[in-house]
């Protein structure tokens, strides 16, 4: 099994820094996959409200034969529930769905500055009760902009533990990590590579010829050299294993210097722009 590193958030916990992610993953599918995952080694599961799978997340924990407290498990707020009495209902139901009495990390999963009167302070006021009284043993956000994290700092008491964010080789987010890096917050990437699109760059498979490894694995491993918190997703067990492999070799500056110089800026991103973010699931 190979040797997966942690990082240390500022709130003391810490945090498997290789993780699996469940977004898009059918509830059929979820179980299955969360136990192939535990089964390889992973022990950092990300899940969320709006993915519509926690239930099978904790089931599949549970089928792997752990302990609660061997896997890292990370869920997000639903959207549709930022007044703060939604939001301690929809907290309730996701220890719930996970069948848990906590859960390791809570984030905000978009901070919605056009919806709600642009107010994601109080939601976060709610959030840090969770912490207060334990059963979020961190919380942070996602998706959020340098102002946002502004407005927090302003109106809060708790700084976030990790900030979830796009980041892959096309779209780097320097300014946002270097808020990040700044104030301690640990930068988790979503889409760490690019939904695909950068495993057919000449940059990348030139490194992985290098090094015999796939390119998938190279910018896994491109984020674990960067300082990212990163979790694929799959749900075949090959790439599930194959993620998990790039423990046994490193890049070197040069390489790790051409995979960032990819960066395209806004245009390399992939998903919705946080400021103009608005959606609220049915």
């Amino acid at each position: 099994m190979s040797f997966v590193p942690s990082i240390t958030l500022n709130d003391g916990n810490t945090v498997p820094q290789l993780g699996f992610g469940v977004f898009q993953i059918a509830p059929d599918q979820t179980a299955a996959a969360v136990r192939s995952a535990l089964d390889v080694g992973y022990r950092h599961i990300d899940t969320a409200e709006m993915y519509g799978n926690e239930k099978e997340v904790g089931r599949g924990i549970r089928d792997a034969g752990l302990d609660r407290g061997a896997v890292f498990v990370t869920s997000k707020l639903n959207n549709g529930y930022h007044r703060p009495d939604d939001a301690r209902r929809a907290f309730d139901a996701t220890l719930s769905a996970l069948g848990s009495e906590y859960v390791d990390l809570f984030l905000i999963h978009w901070p919605l500055p056009t919806l709600y009167d642009g107010d994601f302070v109080s939601t976060w006021n709610v959030l840090e009760q969770f912490a207060k009284d334990g059963r979020a043993r961190s919380i942070g956000v996602s998706n959020f902009q340098v102002a946002h994290l502004d407005r927090l700092a302003e109106g809060s008491q708790i700084v976030p533990a990790v900030n979830q964010i796009e980041v892959h080789p096309y779209f780097g987010n320097e300014q946002v990590r270097a808020y990040d890096r700044d104030h301690r917050i640990a930068t988790e990437a979503w889409s760490p590579i690019a939904q695909g699109k950068v495993l057919d760059d000449e940059v990348i498979t030139r490194i992985a010829a290098a090094h015999r490894k796939t390119p998938a694995q190279v910018v896994l491993r491109w984020h674990i050299q960067h300082g990212d918190i990163v979790f694929p997703k799959s749900v075949h067990p090959e790439r599930i294993k194959s993620n998990f492999d790039i423990f046994d070799f490193s890049l070197g500056s040069a390489e790790m210097d051409a995979i960032t110089g990819l960066d395209r800026g806004e245009s390399g991103r992939t998903g919705p722009n946080p400021d103009r973010f608005d959606f609220i699931p049915d």
